[in-house]
């Protein structure tokens, strides 16, 4: 029996967010911190328009974390940086999907629901859920995806 349409369309856009995921996983590669690196892509229409990973606002040093392996409070979210880099564009996020390795923070859940993403793929867990949770309150729809190995 032959899949129907919509069984093709939901696999076709499983292998995309984990393709886009694979490359946002890549792009993390670029962050500084060392406690944890992350990145995110968002893409619309099938058109990656903005990228970002952690790390400290332009004109800043490269090292997110002090001499205690702290993190400073300075430091962006990949999510942010992703949704700033964006607003300096003539690129619109509205109703865009944004691609993250890591599940959103509350603040940065906050800048999504603003931007009107209407979607967020993550691969692993934050330590907190309160950012998903705002998401999923907010009407966004909010997807863990394991990484394919090929």
């Amino acid at each position: 029996m032959d899949p129907s349409s919509s069984e093709l369309l939901t696999e076709k856009q499983r292998l995309l967010d984990q393709r886009y995921l694979a490359m946002a996983t890549v792009w993390a590669e670029n962050s500084y911190c060392k406690r944890r690196q992350v990145g995110a892509l968002l893409v619309k229409d099938k058109m990656i328009i903005s990228d970002g990973y952690n790390g400290t606002p332009s004109g800043f040093e490269n090292q997110c974390e002090d001499e205690n392996n702290v993190t400073k409070p300075y430091v962006l979210h990949a999510e942010a940086n992703a949704i700033t880099k964006v607003a300096r564009s003539n690129n619109s996020s509205d109703g865009a999907t944004l691609y993250v390795t890591s599940s959103p923070c509350i603040e940065c859940a906050k800048l999504i629901i603003q931007a009107g993403i209407i979607r967020v793929v993550f691969l692993d867990n934050y330590r907190v859920e309160d950012g998903v949770q705002l998401l999923r309150r907010a009407g966004i729809e909010v997807i863990q995806v394991s990484q394919s190995t090929r």
